[in-house]
C-alpha cells in the first residue's frame, strides 16, 4: 500500500479524511474508531475553541505556530459544517458537538467509507525493508511506503493507549521528551490535607503557576485538588509552587466590614471551606472587632495561598500526555521527520500539548490536516 495511518483516534482520522489517494489503510488496536473521541467532553467532544493562539500550547512556539496556521479552528469548523455537523459554543469559548460526539465519529466514518480499516490489530513493531516500511502487528503484517504515527499519548490506558508511537519513533533515532500526565489534578502534602475534607466542594479563583494564570474553577477531590483551573496548572507544573487566588482577584478586607460579625459569616465560601481554612492558618473564628494583625496577615493568605504539590493523579485520570517525540527533527511544513523520509509523527505522540478546552483535538487535527497534504503532493513521488 502507498500509506498506513497507524491509531485511529483524532489525528489519525482527521489525516485518512484529508489523504487524496485511495491506497491506504488505517491500523487501530481497538475494535471501534475515535474511542477517546466518544467518551470526551462528556461525550460531547470539545472539538475546538473560539480563541486558539501558539500560546495555549506547551511546545516550540514557531513549530505550533506554523501547525495551527495551516488548518485553522475557523476552517475545521468551516469543515464540519460542510459535513452537516455545527458546533455549538459552550463554557465560553468552547466548541462542542451539537448532540453528541457520535456525531464527529459518523463523519469520519464517511469520509473514510471506501477506506481500508484493521481493527482489533495490536501494532507490535515498525522496520524499514529497503525502502518500505514493514508494519508487524497481532494479526497480520503490512507493508507500505508512507507510515504516519498516530498512536497518541500513555493516558487513558482503560481504552487501550500505550507507548507503541514513542517507541517507533525512539527505534528510528528520535529523541523522546519525558512523558508526564497533564492536564490533571494535585495530590497534596501533609499541610494541605485539609483539601481532603473538602470532596465535592467548587467555586472560581485565580489560580498562577510560573508566569500563567487561569481563571476558573477550582474542584476539591478526595485525593487532592482538580477543576479546570488546576487541571490547567498542571499543564505547566514541574515542581515548585502553585498559588490559588482564592477571592478571585478580592481584597479579604472587602468581606470584613461588619465589626459584630464572625469571619465564617462573612467569607464568601461555604462554610466548611471557611473552617477548615482558618484552622489550618491558625486563626479563631470570631468577631472582626477582636481581629489582631497577626490574624489579617493569615485571612490575607486567602488572596495568595501558595502550595507545592506533592505529585498528580497520574496517567490514569490525566487528559492527556505532555512530552513525547521531540520536535526539533520533525519538519513543521509536513510533520514528516527530519531523520527518516516517509515517517511522519502527528497530534499528540508530539512534544506539543495544548490547554484544556478544545485545544488538543485542534492540534490533532491541524497536524494531521498538515501531514496529509504534504503526503497529497508527495505521494507519486514515493
Amino acid at each position: 500500500m502507498d500509506i498506513a495511518i497507524l491509531g485511529a483516534g483524532a489525528s489519525g482520522l482527521m489525516c485518512a479524511s484529508f489523504l487524496k489517494g485511495k491506497d491506504y489503510a488505517l491500523i487501530e488496536h481497538n475494535s471501534s474508531i475515535g474511542a477517546k473521541i466518544k467518551i470526551s467532553g462528556g461525550g460531547r467532544c470539545n472539538i475546538t475553541n473560539k480563541r486558539v493562539s501558539f500560546k495555549n500550547y506547551l511546545g516550540e512556539s514557531e513549530f505550533v505556530k506554523e501547525v495551527l496556521n495551516g488548518f485553522s479552528n475557523e476552517e475545521l469548523i468551516k469543515w464540519l459544517k460542510k459535513r452537516s455537523c455545527s458546533p455549538v459554543l459552550r463554557k465560553k469559548n468552547q466548541f462542542f458537538c451539537p448532540h453528541s460526539s457520535q456525531e464527529l465519529i459518523d463523519i469520519f466514518l464517511k469520509e473514510i467509507e471506501k477506506k481500508k480499516i484493521f481493527l482489533n490489530r495490536e501494532i507490535k513493531d515498525v522496520k524499514r525493508v529497503d525502502d518500505v516500511f514493514l508494519i508487524e502487528t497481532s494479526k497480520e503484517n503490512f507493508y507500505a511506503k508512507k507510515v504516519v504515527v498516530a498512536t497518541g499519548g500513555v493516558s487513558y490506558k482503560k481504552i487501550g493507549a500505550t507507548e507503541i508511537g514513542y517507541k517507533i519513533a525512539k527505534k528510528f533515532g528520535h529523541e523522546i521528551a519525558p512523558l508526564r500526565p497533564a492536564l490533571v489534578g494535585f495530590t497534596v502534602q501533609s499541610e494541605q490535607f485539609w483539601f481532603k475534607e473538602l470532596s465535592g466542594i467548587s467555586f472560581e479563583t485565580v489560580v498562577q503557576v510560573k508566569e500563567k494564570i487561569f481563571k476558573d474553577n477550582i474542584l476539591f477531590a478526595h485525593k487532592g485538588i482538580s477543576g479546570p483551573a488546576i487541571l490547567n496548572a498542571s499543564l505547566y507544573w514541574d515542581k515548585g509552587g502553585v498559588t490559588i487566588d482564592f477571592l478571585n482577584g478580592k481584597k479579604v478586607e472587602e468581606f470584613l466590614r461588619y465589626q459584630y460579625k464572625q469571619i465564617v459569616t462573612l467569607l464568601p465560601f461555604p462554610k466548611r471551606f471557611s473552617k477548615l481554612f482558618l484552622n489550618s492558618v491558625g486563626v479563631e473564628d470570631k468577631k472582626i472587632k477582636e481581629l489582631k494583625k497577626e490574624d489579617l496577615k493569615r485571612l490575607k493568605l486567602l488572596e495568595k495561598y501558595t502550595f507545592s504539590p506533592a505529585g498528580t493523579f497520574g496517567f490514569e485520570r490525566a487528559e492527556v500526555t505532555k512530552g513525547g517525540v521531540v520536535i526539533k527533527d520533525i519538519d513543521k511544513n509536513s510533520l514528516m521527520s527530519k531523520k527518516v523520509k516517509n515517517l511522519y509523527f502527528i497530534g499528540e505522540v508530539l512534544d506539543v500539548t495544548g490547554e484544556l478546552g478544545g485545544y488538543n483535538f485542534q492540534w490533532a487535527f491541524s497536524s494531521a490536516v498538515k501531514a496529509a497534504r504534504h503526503i497529497n503532493d508527495t505521494i507519486r513521488d514515493c
